[in-house]
């Protein structure tokens, strides 16, 4: 019997174009196959739709869907996911296409091509791919994000995508619930840091928010349209915030979806009440109009590379009564991560000192060090472990922890293949 073989096409030793092929006697499963995301965009290695059997999304973020298309300029493969994640992805991927489109090698039509071939699933549901099974468990990241456990008649190897083993206000922790493995493909991103205690996070960006209010100032908080954005919103409607609350850009589209899918919330009446709290913009006369008295505004992109969030940045930052305040992960080159780090940031074209108040907060939807190190220190049945999805640094973190606590563990590379033993 041929043995189980997982392959690595992206995601290795860095965060972005997440894609991981599974290989059983029968079946070929790609898991993922998503961009990274600089200047120009690029993309994981090439597998032939035509090998395919079946596509599975985890979740809508461009680094773990973003070259899914590609697959679907000739392709008719089956795409299996939670149906948020094919809303989620369709918005972003509209978006990326506006964006870069002179960079991509698919066009609007494959993406709705690729969402005229989705197979929507549920959470606990096992889906049967010739040989294999694929299982989905929440991941706990954002609305529909997925891990998924596969297996053949001797092997299950599992592939936690991006993970959460925290509660959040919008979604319940990541499912644990693997079963016996033999492989573990795990997220890194934070095998080195700790987050700070949720409760005591979320207080202190209440009570600076109340500081900037208190002398007449407006707090823009830049964060990613799905998932940061609506997090933000539930977390000043549950201290029950008193100044106005804006909400604009895509982040208001994303509204939308979250509303469609309640289920997939912790609590969705919190949620409900969150929307109803905030003004969602629908036009310029309403932008410079917010811009005259004290609030909040919510709005992407959340590392300040463009979107809305860098029209308000520029008209806010030179004021020191206002803030803008960071919640969002700031990839290293970024304006966000310039601003963190210098107090800079590109003002009508000339880079400028910011008078704002500028402050970090880490509402981040990943494990940290003691979840990543809990989740391995209790898989069932010693599996060979792989970490991905993480800097170089993260990745060697995470795999040495594993090593010391008696777990077989190998650092892939892009290309290399691995059977899994049974």
């Amino acid at each position: 019997m041929e043995a189980l073989k997982v392959k690595f096409l992206g995601g290795v030793e860095a965060i972005g174009k997440s894609a991981v092929l599974v290989e059983t006697g029968e079946a070929r499963i790609l898991l993922d196959y998503g961009v990274a995301i600089d200047h120009v965009p690029s993309f994981p290695m090439h597998v032939p739709p035509k090998d395919l059997d079946a596509v599975v999304l985890t979740h809508g973020h461009l680094d773990h869907c973003g070259a899914t298309p590609i697959l679907y300029i000739r392709g008719r493969i089956p795409v299996y996911a939670l149906p948020a994640t094919f809303d989620l992805a369709e918005i972003l991927i509209k978006d990326f296409l506006r964006l870069s489109g002179y960079y991509l090698p698919y066009e609007f039509l494959d993406m709705r091509s690729m969402i005229s071939h989705s197979v929507p699933v549920k959470y606990g549901e096992e889906v049967r791919v010739k040989d294999a099974t694929v299982r989905f468990l929440n991941s706990g990241h954002i609305l529909g994000s997925s891990q998924v456990v596969v297996r053949d008649k001797t092997s299950a190897v599992l592939y936690t995508s991006d993970m959460n083993t925290a509660d959040t206000n919008l979604l319940r922790m990541a499912d644990r619930d693997y079963g016996d493995l033999d492989a573990a493909v795990i997220e890194s991103t934070y095998a080195l840091e700790e987050h700070p205690v949720r409760e005591e996070l979320e207080k202190s960006f209440v009570a600076r928010l109340y500081r900037v209010m208190e002398r007449r100032g407006i707090a823009l908080i830049p964060a990613f349209s799905v998932g940061r954005s609506q997090e933000i919103l539930c977390v000043l409607e549950k201290y029950g915030f008193e100044y106005p609350v804006t909400v604009d850009g895509m982040a208001v589209e994303a509204n939308e979806v979250f509303l469609k899918h309640l289920e997939n919330l912790r609590d969705p009446e919190l949620f409900k009440r969150a929307l109803g709290m905030a003004d969602w913009v629908s036009g310029w006369k309403e932008r410079k109009a917010i811009l005259k008295k004290p609030g909040v505004i919510v709005a992407p992109a959340g590392m300040l590379r463009g979107g809305l969030a860098v029209f308000y940045a520029e008209r806010l930052a030179r004021a020191p009564q206002n803030a803008i305040f960071l919640v969002s992960f700031q990839i290293p080159g970024t304006p966000g991560r310039v601003l963190q780090e210098t107090g800079m940031f590109m003002i009508h074209g000339k880079t400028r000192k910011v008078e704002a108040e500028v402050h970090k907060f880490d509402f981040s939807s990943h494990s940290g060090m003691s979840g990543l190190h809990e989740t391995v220190k209790n898989f069932r049945g010693s599996p060979t472990v792989f970490p991905i999805h993480g800097e170089k640094q993260s990745c060697r973190g995470l795999a040495d922890w594993a090593r010391e606590n008696g777990l077989k563990t190998v650092l892939p590379r892009i290309g290399d293949t691995y059977e899994v033993p049974g």
